[in-house]
């Protein structure tokens, strides 16, 4: 009809893109269900069709057994449908897709059609749910020998050994139970188990996801296959991380063992690339230490991860950890520079004691004294720099019958104070006292610096001041290198 062909074509893309998100959003109200957020599928099917109209069909209940996220891969993969959930977060018995033009009948005939087609499609995945589920998981570990993980680190089954042990070492590391170390063994080992079965090789994006319901549907312990489900989370940059103990500690250690295999290797990534995805592997590590506040000294694991290997690029595994903990630091608004400080004395095995001391100094130069402190730290530092060219390094400790005046008397005695105060908060992570006894420098570097003469005229008057200065440098280094702070 003349009505029909006026409405046919919405150039806008982003007029489309909307169409589809609020008319199927529409339509699941109507039914008192929800969509699963999908961009990237709402752009891709926002690409195909000229007008978007969208669509609900039913599921038959012959199916609704079937795991949610087998029947979401298979709409998605295949057909591009939408999934839908129920108010309890389970699937529900519909489907959303979007036909290309409005249909006289309301779309009866074509939604007729999807449903026979999705039928055939869920009749497919349940022929691999029903056939693996005969062979338990465990007894498909040994089939793992026969996938080749990469031709310089060997088998599936190799690396799920190394997963395994190392799980239980993280397990013990979080200070977990033998019963939950025993899990993160187990789980370690049925992880990858999931890659010799029907229903993964049809959907590799369920890796983990089936092994976790074979598990569970084999008898392993709750805590076991929850861990093989949830290992590979967080799967990208918007994920979430695991939090469960056990599952936790399988997805540290298949990280673990991927970074210490690859940098083992010397396959590190280069630019842009990275084939291995090692990028992401360490911001899995970081963000599953950050979210669950993990105390582990990943300098401890990165060593059990890597075992008997040696050489390669592995010295280089901690600087890309920080250097990725930088990248996430900046893409929260947090000061990079002031990261860079802390780190400057080397990555803290102890990420969130490396944080918390970071905070601390960036919050202490947000302060007066602070800013100062800063600026003292910058000159005594400028001055070092081009005397120590001279004659240099005026390294040392300052002899104390050589002080001419009060102020650096002052400030010998105010630095021997601030040592000991600091290096006890530091020990006792009280950072924050440790930033005010840096801080509580100020007053006297003011005067030092405004009644005395670096450069005296006497030689070993000079070289003493000079060794005095070192000393201030050192001391603030037990915090951080004032000199990667902008400002």
């Amino acid at each position: 009809s003349d009505e029909l062909e006026a409405r046919s074509v919405i150039v806008d893309v982003d007029t489309r893109r909307d169409m589809i998100r609020t008319g199927i959003a529409r339509l699941a109200a109507q039914q008192n269900i929800s969509v699963v957020e999908d961009a990237g599928l709402v752009d891709e099917v926002a690409g195909l069709v000229e007008y978007p109209v969208p669509l609900l069909g039913r599921i038959g209940a012959a199916f609704m057994d079937l795991p949610a996220e087998v029947m979401q891969v298979s709409m998605r993969i295949n057909q591009r449908y939408f999934a839908l959930r129920t108010p309890e977060g389970k699937a529900a018995p519909f489907f959303a897709f979007v036909a290309n033009l409005p249909f006289k009948d309301g779309g009866a005939l074509t939604t007729a059609g999807n449903e026979r087609v999705l039928s055939a499609r869920f009749a497919d995945a349940r022929h691999f749910w029903d056939l693996d589920r005969k062979t338990p998981l465990a007894d498909r570990v040994p089939a793992l020998d026969a996938v080749t993980f990469h031709a310089k680190l060997g088998t599936q089954g190799a690396r799920a050994q190394r997963i395994s042990t190392l799980a239980r070492h993280v397990a013990e590391a979080m200070g977990l139970t033998s019963q939950q170390a025993d899990q993160a063994y187990r789980a370690g080992l049925l992880a990858k188990a999931d890659l010799t079965t029907g229903m993964v090789g049809e959907f590799p994006e369920l890796q983990g996801v089936m092994g976790g319901y074979y598990a569970a549907h084999d008898g392993e312990d709750s805590a076991t296959a929850q861990a093989v489900a949830e290992h590979y989370m967080p799967r990208g940059l918007g994920d979430d991380t695991a939090t469960a103990p056990v599952s936790v500690a399988v997805a540290l250690a298949d990280r673990l063992d991927l970074l210490a295999g690859f940098f083992a290797i010397s396959e590190t990534p280069t630019g842009s690339g990275d084939p291995y995805g090692l990028r992401r592997a360490a911001l899995g590590v970081i963000r599953s230490i950050r979210d669950n506040a993990l105390r582990l000294n990943l300098t401890d694991l990165f060593s059990k991860a890597a075992g008997e290997r040696t050489g390669g690029e592995l010295p280089r595994l901690p600087d890309f950890i920080a250097e990725r903990l930088r990248v996430q630091l900046r893409s929260e608004g947090k000061r990079h520079d002031v990261l860079a400080a802390t780190l400057a004395g080397g990555l803290d095995g102890d990420l969130v004691r490396l944080l918390a001391r970071t905070d601390a100094l960036s919050d202490m130069i947000q302060t007066e004294n602070g800013r100062n402190l800063l600026a003292a730290a910058k000159r005594a530092a400028n001055i070092l720099r081009i005397e120590d060219k001279k004659d240099g390094p005026h390294t040392g400790q300052p002899d104390s019958t050589l002080y001419a005046q009060d102020e650096e008397r002052a400030l010998a005695k105010a630095l021997d104070e601030a040592i000991v105060q600091t290096q006890q908060a530091l020990k006792e992570e009280r950072f924050t006292d440790a930033m005010q006894a840096m801080a509580a420098l100020r007053p006297v570097l003011d005067q030092f610096f405004e009644a005395v003469i670096v450069n005296a005229p006497e030689p070993e008057i000079r070289a003493n001041r000079l060794r005095l200065l070192t000393k201030f440098r050192q001391t603030t280094a037990l915090i951080a290198d004032f000199g990667q702070i902008e400002g």
